[in-house]
């Protein structure tokens, strides 16, 4: 098993290649405006680091969200496409279950939150009964809509540092961002352990986007062309 893992949903650009035992180089890079400049030439250094070619990687393992339709777009197709040309599985995983799986790496045991930065003064959700257990469904709000939601337990990631007055107590030591280290370490023990990891083409029906793009089509065209 090599695992090619990739996740672009948050402000990191984050790259990872894994054995099935362990991982084997990473890179990790926080840009929330370069994704699709930073992405492919992260790839082409963590397989230098590890001494592997793009034909060597047997699946793929893809972040599909929560996260901003522009940035999460880049790894999705991007799986996509590398998974069409060397006819290899692409696995989805939700972005949240990666920064979990985190700090469970990190320590963090018992329930707990996680939340990413969604703009617009939302995040991102989700809670946890432990690092691999996720018992609500990834959605978006604004931190003081679910104070009562989240109170009394620890928070994990960057939507929780920007809004300390409506999340808990962030433990030192917990990851801020996406880790595609960890994104990877947990499909390959998901795997290994015989359980459900989506696999999918193109992957058009399971991006977590939660709500619509920013970008939007223009109502009132100019007309240009000569009457």
């Amino acid at each position: 098993m090599l695992l090619l893992a990739l996740d672009t949903a948050t402000p990191a650009v984050t790259v990872a290649l894994h054995d099935g035992t362990r991982v084997l180089a990473e890179s990790n890079q926080v840009d929330a405006r370069r994704h699709g400049e930073l992405l492919l030439p992260a790839v082409d250094r963590v397989l230098a680091e590890a001494g592997h070619r793009l034909d060597a990687v047997t699946g793929l393992v893809v972040g599909v969200g929560p996260g901003p339709y522009t940035g999460l777009r880049v790894g999705l197709v991007t799986a996509a496409t590398f998974g069409a040309t060397l006819d290899i599985p692409v696995y989805g995983l939700c972005t949240l279950d990666g920064l979990a799986y985190a700090a469970g790496q990190a320590g963090l045991t018992g329930p707990f939150v996680v939340a990413t930065d969604a703009r617009r003064k939302e995040v991102y959700w989700a809670r946890y009964d432990d690092a691999r257990s996720r018992v609500t469904e990834a959605a978006v709000d604004r931190p003081a809509d679910i104070e009562e939601r989240v109170a009394g337990l620890p928070a994990v990631g960057a939507g929780a540092l920007l809004y300390p007055d409506s999340f808990g107590e962030v433990p030192p030591g917990m990851p801020e961002h996406q880790s595609a280290a960890a994104l990877a370490s947990l499909a390959a023990e998901k795997l290994a352990a015989g359980e459900s990891v989506e696999t999918g083409g193109f992957l058009p029906d399971r991006p977590l986007y939660l709500r619509r793009p920013d970008a939007q089509v223009p109502k009132n065209y100019k007309v240009v062309t000569p009457k």
